[in-house]
């Protein structure tokens, strides 16, 4: 019989996608439920029906997988964050490395294997950075995150993954927000000045920035928020508000000014300092980060005698960590702040063997190449889109032999090393580093050469 919807149907979970949904098997159709574990018998209540798959939320958990754990968040069930928490941390692994290897093959079509998949020693309060949506209405303050597939902001002011300092930052945030009748940004009428509240964390140092993101030029009684952030952040070192009056859902404005303290934070990331302003580009898991690099640094395999191109170089994280083993170093960065924290960390560093373009991938490359620099070694951390394809052949153009990829979606990476294996590179290696836990996605890193 066809599924319909408000059926209820007893479903065997068998895996799990990359977009965080379990799925099962009924009569042949797939059909994908949030919140199941594989392994997994439940009843399904069905939700929505096609001709080629079903959705369904967890009715019943009839037999319990052997991987299921209790989540441990008050919201798991609405957020749309963790996506496994109720599962096992060594079943989630297992899940991405199957998803890696997935697109390899059916994205790719690339024969290399996934070496290992490095695991995370902390599962809780890692996250170095948090954005928090806003909604404000009959006087109830509510921040949090958004449910799974939709806008709709669900409280989560003590989330599992956030450190305790941006909990307490929020409840200031509050109090000045309803002292001050601050109304929150509504997405349909374009109205309202409270988009998001913003927070980050330097690990290394305990510093920490807050920004309000605002659809307007200035926020009425600033003192007040300045004064209850300084009273309840420990660490607290600059307070920011982000400029946004357009209709969109992208987070960030192009501007942004401080109301107290200075305008970045320093964190210490593989025994070299970092600056770090509000836009810039910075990986969330501060100890992952650490390993990530160091692995980037392996695949690397510098002698000292390396020209070194680290394209889209954010804040030069990963490239200022390798500029004590190569010649020289030229990171490309279209986000000018972002440029400006590179060179203050190269000096910072005492760093002389780096220079920081600002420019976008492709007219980076392009620069270089007219300037007769041709680089030995690419580093190449793109979005999660992936490279522009006028920017693989830019990087080919260059005669780059060596790349080291690191991405924070497989299914692109996958279509990058399958468009370079055409331009005549070979992925040697492979591996993924989790640098969020109990969420669906993960971090690979691939070397990639051309004999």
């Amino acid at each position: 019989m066809p599924l319909e919807k408000n059926d209820d149907i007893k479903l065997h979970i068998d895996g799990v996608t990359s977009l965080g949904s379990a799925v099962g098997r009924y009569g042949g159709m797939a059909v994908f439920v949030r919140n199941a574990v594989p392994g997994d018998d439940i009843t399904a209540h069905i939700i929505k029906t096609s001709k080629k798959y079903a959705v369904g939320v967890v009715k019943d958990v009839i037999t319990p997988s052997q991987s299921r754990i209790e989540p441990g968040c008050p919201v798991y069930s609405s957020c749309g964050g963790c996506s496994f928490r109720c599962m096992s941390y060594e079943r989630e692994l297992e899940a991405k490395a199957d998803f890696v290897r997935h697109d390899m093959k059916a994205v790719g079509r690339i024969a290399v294997d996934l070496e290992k998949v490095i695991g995370a020693d902390e599962l809780s309060g890692y996250r170095n950075k948090a954005q928090y949506p806003v909604h404000i209405e009959n006087g109830v303050f509510t921040a949090g995150f958004y449910a799974f597939k939709s806008h709709r902001v669900v409280a989560a002011r003590e989330c599992a993954l956030q450190p305790p300092e941006f909990a307490a930052g929020l409840e200031a945030f509050a109090e000045w927000a309803l002292e001050s009748d601050v109304s929150s940004y509504d997405e349909k009428s374009g109205r309202g000045l409270l988009r998001h509240i913003y927070f980050r964390k330097a690990f290394g140092t305990g510093q920490i920035m807050a920004c309000a993101v605002i659809n307007g030029e200035s926020l009425p009684n600033a003192g007040l928020l300045v004064s209850l952030l300084k009273n309840a952040v420990p660490g607290i070192e600059s307070v920011a508000v982000n400029i946004n009056k357009n209709k969109t859902n992208v987070i960030l404005g192009g501007k942004t000014h401080i109301l107290w303290g200075g305008d970045k934070i320093t964190d210490i990331l593989l025994g070299r300092k970092f600056v770090i302003s509000a836009q810039s580009f910075y990986q969330v898991n501060h100890r992952q980060c650490e390993k990530l690099y160091s692995l980037a640094s392996e695949f690397a395999g510098l002698t000292g005698s390396e020209t070194v191109l680290d394209m889209y170089c954010g804040a030069g994280t990963i490239g200022l960590t390798l500029a004590c083993g190569c010649k020289m170093l030229y990171g490309v960065e279209i986000v000018e702040s972002a440029v400006r924290n590179a060179r203050e960390n190269a000096r910072l560093n005492g760093i002389e063997n780096a220079r920081f373009i600002c420019a976008d991938a492709l007219k980076g490359a392009e620069l270089l190449h007219k300037e007769g620099v041709r680089p030995d070694v690419a580093v190449l951390d793109p979005p999660r889109k992936g490279c522009q394809k006028e920017a693989l052949d830019a990087v080919n153009a260059l005669g780059v032999k060596r790349i080291v990829y690191v991405s924070c979606n497989s299914t692109t990476l996958a279509r990058d090393i399958a468009a370079l294996s055409a331009a005549g590179y070979t992925a040697r290696r492979l591996a993924a580093v989790d640098m969020f836990p109990r969420t669906p996605h993960i971090e690979c890193v691939a070397l990639i050469e051309k004999d």
